[in-house]
């Protein structure tokens, strides 16, 4: 198990009480009594840290945070990943990724279609994301909500005859999978650079992965990223992956996060999968998006 990470210049005694809230009985908890916009001490870090870990998605309200200090919380859980889409980076802070549907002089400020299919952030590189955190900037009215998926759960409630067939089993992810499927559906989505083609070589990681600081295992494949089994006849590995993304995703593992102004949610990649619930084209929707780096899956 990681050791909690602290900053040097962070009091080392809580000054406030902070009270962990479960929001269901699969996953999610609610963190109250803390504001993010203050030096987090390192008690009530080490608090935050075993809650990511017990509840997978913690959601802290109402926060008044810049993106420097979305930055900063977030840098306390490791370094921070560049997504390849660079052009949607917010100003000064590369990032900080814009998910937003919005359009300024027929342009899109951000992604418009993060999320559409289930995933897990960044699954397609070589050290996947440990973790991301989304700061609501601007909400609709309706929609908008995010679903996440326990993939411990879906794990442990796997069939035995399907836990036979997966273990030892790895997958290949790649970020281009659906893309063009999406530029499809939305032609604003930006067309990669060769450059950008040449960040996102296929990797392949475990089916199963074990969790480098709870211990458990947990399904690592999703229908946005994963698109084959290796060794696998291709009829094989697509009727597999069928069977485990249908599993790993059913309402019975999920939470749903409906979003009010000022949430910040951290959910844990390598515990979730999670899906955007779509927006109303004519409704302004815009979060502020920190991905956090993990290690290599085994």
């Amino acid at each position: 198990m990681s050791a909690v990470l602290t900053p040097t210049a962070a009091p080392s005694r809580s000054t406030s009480p902070i009270t962990i809230a479960p929001l269901g009985d699969v996953l999610g908890a609610e963190v109250i009594g803390l504001d993010l916009s203050h030096p987090l001490a390192a008690d009530d870090f080490a608090r935050i840290h075993r809650a990511h870990l017990d509840h997978h998605v913690l959601v802290f309200r109402d926060q008044h945070i810049t993106p420097g200090q979305q930055v900063e919380f977030s840098r306390r859980f490791g370094p921070l990943q560049i997504h390849v889409l660079s052009q949607f980076a917010l100003a000064g802070h590369p990032e900080i990724l814009i998910i937003s549907n919005i359009k300024e002089h027929g342009q899109p400020i951000g992604l418009g279609d993060a999320g559409h299919f289930w995933h897990s952030d960044l699954s397609y590189v070589e050290k996947p994301s440990l973790g991301s955190m989304l700061h609501a900037q601007e909400l609709p009215a309706e929609g908008g909500d995010t679903l996440f998926a326990n993939q411990h759960l879906a794990w442990d409630r796997l069939p035995e005859h399907l836990k036979t067939a997966v273990q030892g089993l790895r997958a290949e992810h790649t970020y281009l999978a659906r893309y063009e499927e999406l530029r499809a559906r939305n032609p604003w989505r930006p067309a990669l650079t060769q450059e950008q083609i040449d960040k996102v070589k296929p990797v392949v990681h475990p089916v199963v992965r074990t969790h480098p600081e709870n211990g458990r295992k947990a399904l690592f494949v999703s229908e946005h990223f994963t698109t084959r089994i290796v060794g696998l006849p291709e009829d094989e590995s697509r009727d597999l992956l069928g069977q485990l993304f249908a599993h790993s995703t059913q309402p019975s593992l999920q939470y749903r996060h409906a979003w009010q102004p000022g949430d910040m949610v951290f959910w844990d990649n390598r515990s979730v999968t999670h899906l955007a619930a779509g927006t109303p084209e004519h409704l302004r929707r815009k979060l502020y998006r920190t991905t956090i780096e993990g290690s290599v899956p085994y």
